[in-house]
């Protein structure tokens, strides 16, 4: 191999002699400048499409359903303040009844609703009413007609009585009983003979029973569309959880991790594959108590109190048990995994203790990673309102409907069949690509920032190597500040280009991941052996391709804080180190990384974990702030959980693999014998023993 000695920094000065004084101080210049500027426009475009989202959506729509008026649910109007009402009520049995038939051409969005306090019961001796909203000739206010409950039936004139036992308003009879079932009232397919027995001596006009009365409205409940919308709703109202469980709790989690493994390094593997077990195992079982095969604390799509005999189905519910079968599984893949690992443990707490050294002698980055904490926080909280927006954007508009939706207008004092049709929220394609473009930026941005922390903490543990750091004072002081003006300065685009890759091969992978998922829920899957050959050995390719590039841009970053060359020059200069000595530091590197990946995931199964025991107080299963079920805000705990370990982590991780990598270059230079590399290191890579029985 050719001397490498830029590498470490023997570059000449520009007037042909040697920099001194510092390891990695050598002439640099701007790398990969077009990839940042390609970055910078697509944040200017995120700006825009971030807008766009503030500009047309509105979170409720996410909850609240539309009245006949178009109005939305629990939102203040300019000429109706409903904030209060939350609830969507159709008053109209009949329309009901007929948007349920197979060949029907009413919808079910097309029935007269209105929005109310609380769902309508019938009564056990009468017949109760519930009124349109007061108007006209009906001199209440909005409260005295809520506090009437929204029954003005004895103030309504002869001709507005006879057209509401047509089923034309303005009143209309409470013949079902309903519940609360995500903030829209689902009938029960029971009516109440009482009420029934009064409405027919009135001379009403039939009402339809049957199963149909109830059945179009579930399946609406649990349309796919309108469970997407209820998991973005719980995320936006789990806000606080994320925050405690997503931020606060795996910031504290992981410098507390960090400070054992400075002072307590040598138990630290034993106690990290000891909790991780616990920890999945816990979360396990607190997916099978919301599932409902363990206990009675399934989630119920019911708000409220409600008739004990009374039960709804969610798809929320079979959600959770899918993920609790998988959670199952991983967990006992990771038990049996955690069990073949135990003979190397003492390996990697070798390599641990390397870099603890370095973390107490550059001690900077213990507090390195706050700054990018801080910024990639205020990212998501400005990211995640733009996505709850964004999902919620359309246009109200009324809908086009050619059937008999008649009903009594209180302004003009007459039935009126004309703009008598519902009111939907009709989203256009490009708010789909607005969407995913939204998604991949936020992925983008991630990587990015993960990346220019790694770049950093390469660079600083760079200089303490290089430095001969274990007897040496010549560390540069604030070495991470002068890391961060190095990677400011020089090798932004660079950084941008390696989160570019990994970010858009990911993309591809998950985009070709759904369409397999499609392909075999219509039963178009290969059926002859080569073609399911060809089917799962490209969905392993694609899994291998991403983990490659993973390891690939990690290495590269480590050259770029060392050499400030640009990220596909750093890639080849990392890659050919590694393929020289895959045998001599393989073995150290992969069972490491393992270590410091169950790391992470017990920071983020604590977060997860600690999700569910908030979710499962009183605030959020009942009331306005009921989330139909925790799965999504506890997934957002883990994967906020999960990046902030990354940052906190990648301390030691960046610190492993640049001392491995330098330790490689500096024996390639020295023929074999490293002279730069702490007595530990070289112990530990340079077990022949072990050399061997790879070999072999």
């Amino acid at each position: 191999m050719r001397p490498m000695g830029p590498v470490i920094g023997r570059y000449p000065s520009s007037d042909g002699g040697q920099l001194g004084g510092g390891v990695i101080r050598q002439n640099r210049k701007c790398r990969d400048v077009v990839f940042l500027v390609i970055f910078i426009a697509f944040w200017v475009s995120m700006i825009v499409n971030s807008s766009f989202g503030f500009n047309k959506g509105n979170p409720l729509r996410l909850t609240y359903g539309l009245d006949y008026e178009g109005n939305l649910c629990g939102k203040k109007h300019a000429h109706r303040d409903l904030h209060e009402l939350e609830l969507r009520y159709w008053v109209n049995p009949n329309q009901v009844y007929e948007s349920g038939l197979k060949n029907s051409a009413f919808k079910l969005a097309d029935a007269r609703s209105i929005c109310l306090l609380d769902c309508p019961i019938p009564a056990e001796d009468s017949l109760n009413w519930v009124c349109d909203y007061p108007d006209g000739d009906i001199h209440l206010s909005l409260d005295e007609w809520i506090d009437r409950n929204y029954d003005y039936f004895e103030f309504l004139t002869p001709d507005m009585r006879n057209s509401s036992l047509q089923l034309q308003g303005p009143c209309y009879p409470v013949i079902y009983p309903s519940v609360n079932v995500f903030w829209s009232c689902q009938f029960i397919a029971r009516p109440s003979n009482m009420s029934l027995r009064h409405w027919q001596q009135m001379g009403g006009v039939n009402i339809n029973e049957g199963l149909e009365i109830d059945n179009l409205i579930h399946k609406t409940m649990n349309s796919r569309s309108a469970v997407l919308k209820r998991y973005m709703a719980d995320i936006g109202k789990a806000w606080p959880v994320l925050i405690v469980c997503g931020g606060i709790l795996p910031l504290f989690l992981s410098v507390i991790w960090l400070l054992l493994i400075r002072h307590f390094v040598s138990g630290m593997p034993w106690i990290t594959v000891v909790l991780f077990n616990i920890l999945i195992i816990s979360v396990t079982m607190f997916f099978y108590l919301k599932a409902g095969w363990i206990g009675s604390d399934a989630v119920t799509p019911i708000v409220g109190e409600h008739d004990p005999y009374v039960h709804v189905y969610g798809r929320e519910l079979t959600h959770l048990r899918a993920v609790a079968i998988l959670m199952t599984a991983v967990a006992g893949i990771a038990i049996l995994a955690s069990i073949a690992i135990v003979r190397r443990i003492l390996m990697a707490t070798s390599v641990l203790k390397v870099a603890a050294k370095v973390i107490g002698e550059v001690q900077a980055l213990m507090i390195f990673p706050i700054i990018p904490y801080a910024i990639l926080a205020i990212f998501y909280m400005i990211w995640l309102s733009a996505a709850f927006h964004l999902f919620s954007s359309g246009e109200v508009r009324q809908n086009n409907c050619e059937s008999n939706c008649c009903a009594y207008d209180l302004g003009s004092k007459r039935v009126s069949c004309e703009r008598c049709c519902g009111y939907s929220i009709h989203y256009t394609p490009h708010i789909g690509i607005a969407i995913l473009f939204h998604l991949f930026g936020g992925y983008w941005a991630t990587h990015f920032f993960i990346a220019c922390s790694s770049t950093v903490i390469a660079g600083s543990v760079a200089s303490y190597y290089w430095a001969r750091g274990d007897t040496s004072p010549e560390i540069p002081f604030l070495s991470v500040f002068a890391s961060m003006k190095r990677l400011a300065r020089y090798s932004l685009g660079s950084v941008a280009i390696g989160s570019l890759v990994l970010s858009f091969v990911e993309s591809i992978r998950f985009i070709l991941e759904s369409i397999r998922r499609k392909l075999k829920v219509s039963y178009t899957a290969p059926e002859n052996w080569f073609g399911k050959m060809v089917h799962h050995s490209s969905k392993w390719c694609l899994k291998c391709v991403e983990w490659t590039i993973k390891s690939v841009n990690r290495n590269a970053y480590i050259m770029i804080a060392i050499t400030g060359k640009s990220f596909f020059k750093s890639s080849a200069i990392a890659t050919e180190l590694i393929m020289n000595n895959i045998l001599r530091i393989g073995k150290v590197n992969v069972i490491g990384d393992v270590i410091l990946s169950l790391g992470k995931l017990c920071v983020s199964l604590s977060s997860t974990l600690f999700g569910f025991l908030m979710l499962d107080t009183h605030k959020y299963k009942s009331s306005h702030n009921k989330i139909s079920s925790p799965l999504f805000p506890v997934l957002a705990c883990w994967v906020l959980g999960y990046v902030v370990a990354t940052l906190f982590f990648g301390v030691v991780e960046m610190s492993i693999d640049t001392i491995i990598l330098s330790f490689c270059q500096d024996a390639e230079e020295h023929q074999g014998n490293a002279q730069y590399a702490p007595s530990l290191l070289i112990e530990t890579l340079n077990d022949q023993n072990e050399t061997q029985r790879l070999t072999q």
